[in-house]
């Protein structure tokens, strides 16, 4: 090398090397500019368009810059008029009030919060369905500031990917749809009787809960300890990371939803059986099964995916459908099953909570949830998380969310039924049930226990003379802040109620 560098030196090239300029491989943008201005090369200079077309593509020079000759209309309305328009009573309290707006009744609704109810308005172009769903950001509280990544993506915005001969389908959510949710990613999948989401495994581990239907899952470890098991509509399953198994719905179909510990996980890149042996030289895999390569004749020559199958045996330890090797099966304390639908919910006042996490499902270390079933106008209280963001799935109902993110920013959103939240770890947030129906909701966490902190246990357990310093609070007020942990706190379906001490009392 030193050798090639002295004769360059020698012979005079290596100056000229080194002083050679990069190569140019984008041109700079005024010369692609001039290039187009010379109608030569303006491929839309003179259009060849359709008999009976008329006009010009493009305005004259005398359309640049200020001219006399231009019109401007300066009654052109930009504000709606108020006989246009109705504002609802809530919208003329106080904006940091921020009382919930049901706009779904309200023919054109006007973005107008405090300010007498007079202003500003929006003449459009809207998608005014759109806005009556996410009143909070159309119409935002008072307090909302600053920038928030979004937090809610609706799955019904997500492309579904149908299964072979309309066997199932599946959507999700990833980073690529709301790139704030950096750790866990969802994925909903729905399978017709007796259909399969064929033989798998994942690069990340796998929680799921059961929406409706039932059923049937196998797999097996790195032992060659097997399970099966039936589940339904309210219970769960966990798989690890690279362990495969199958899952076939039963006679009624099934819907689940997917939860995955990475937020850039894609459904379509999963491990499946069929491109396994697709993928591999048949000689190869007829010597791993220790078989004739004829045996190969019949495999499938792309992915099964989502496929129907016929009904499997109806007894789940039936012996043609609970295989086990000399390992036996997985133990019960290293299941990766459990059914949540029969556990009994923790019941408060405003609603009630079903807790699941390695305290009594260890197989799946990495995941603690809460079911929560919030009652018309309750809430669950306002907390954060101390190890885990927070991944959750709306199922039914509806509700809104604040995101308080340090220093001094704040979004308000609104969820129904089939939405995905993100909220990330020790950002305070609560939910509040803003319809008539019951709030039902997972809230994911990636941990082994459930853990929260409390905003009202965390100041009815500090000195009232810090908090009373710090907040200005009455003695009264600091009576009443509670020591222990509310989780959910019931509110009044009159969401202009403001005064909540007799629900104290």
């Amino acid at each position: 090398m030193r050798r090639a560098i002295s004769l360059l030196a020698a012979s005079g090239l290596l100056s000229s090397v080194l002083a050679a300029p990069a190569p140019n491989r984008v041109k700079p943008r005024q010369e692609s500019a001039v290039q187009f201005f010379d109608n030569t090369n303006n491929p839309t200079a003179t259009p060849f368009g359709p008999a009976g077309a008329s006009g010009s593509l493009r305005g004259g020079p005398e359309l640049r810059g200020p001219n006399p000759t231009n019109v401007v209309n300066f009654n052109d309305p930009a504000v709606v008029p108020s006989s246009a328009y109705s504002v609802l009573p809530l919208q003329t309290a106080d904006a940091d009030t921020g009382f919930y707006l049901d706009l779904s009744q309200v023919e054109n609704p006007q973005p107008i919060r405090g300010n007498g109810g007079k202003s500003p308005t929006d003449p459009g172009p809207r998608n005014r369905e759109v806005e009556k769903q996410n009143p909070d950001l159309f119409i935002p509280p008072g307090t909302d500031a600053g920038d928030v990544s979004n937090a809610k993506w609706p799955l019904g915005l997500s492309h579904n990917r149908h299964g072979l001969n309309g066997a199932g389908w599946a959507r999700q959510q990833n980073v690529n749809q709301m790139p704030i949710a950096k750790n866990m990613a969802g994925v909903d999948m729905h399978l017709e009787p007796y259909a399969y989401r064929e033989l798998h495994w994942h690069q990340a581990n796998e929680w799921s809960y059961i929406l409706n239907g039932s059923v049937r899952l196998n797999a097996v470890n790195e032992a060659g300890e097997t399970t099966t098991d039936d589940l339904q509509a309210g219970d769960v399953w966990f798989f690890p990371a690279g362990v495969p198994h199958s899952i076939q719905a039963h006679e009624s179909g099934v819907e689940f939803l997917l939860v995955f510990d990475e937020g850039s996980f894609s459904e379509d890149n999963t491990f499946l059986l069929s491109e396994l042996f697709a993928r591999n030289p048949k000689s190869v895999l007829a010597k791993d099964l220790r078989v004739d390569i004829s045996a190969l004749d019949h495999i499938p020559q792309d992915q099964l995916y989502i496929f129907n199958g016929t009904a499997p045996p109806t007894n789940v330890s039936d012996p043609l459908n609970n295989i086990t090797g000399p390992a036996g099966v997985i133990p019960n304390d290293k299941s990766y099953t459990y059914h949540f639908s029969e556990q009994k919910p923790y019941e408060v006042q405003g609603g009630s909570v079903k807790i699941i996490d390695t305290q009594t499902f260890p197989a799946a270390f990495d995941f603690a949830v809460g079911l929560f079933t919030i009652k018309p106008g309750a809430m669950r209280e306002l907390h954060w998380h101390t190890t885990s963001d927070e991944w959750d799935f709306i199922i039914s109902g509806q509700g809104r969310l604040t995101v308080f993110q340090a220093p001094q920013s704040s979004r308000t959103f609104d969820f129904q039924a089939g939405d995905v939240g993100y909220v990330p770890v020790v950002t305070a947030h609560y939910l509040e049930n803003t319809g008539t129906e019951d709030l039902v909701y997972l809230e994911v966490l990636q941990a082994p226990i459930y853990n929260d902190i409390s905003v009202a246990q965390w100041l009815g357990l500090t000195p009232k003379q810090v908090v009373k310093e710090h907040l200005g609070f009455s003695e009264d007020t600091l009576n009443r802040l509670p020591k222990i942990k509310p989780f959910i706190l019931p509110g009044d379906t009159d969401l202009s109620q403001t005064n909540f001490t007799s629900e104290a009392e």
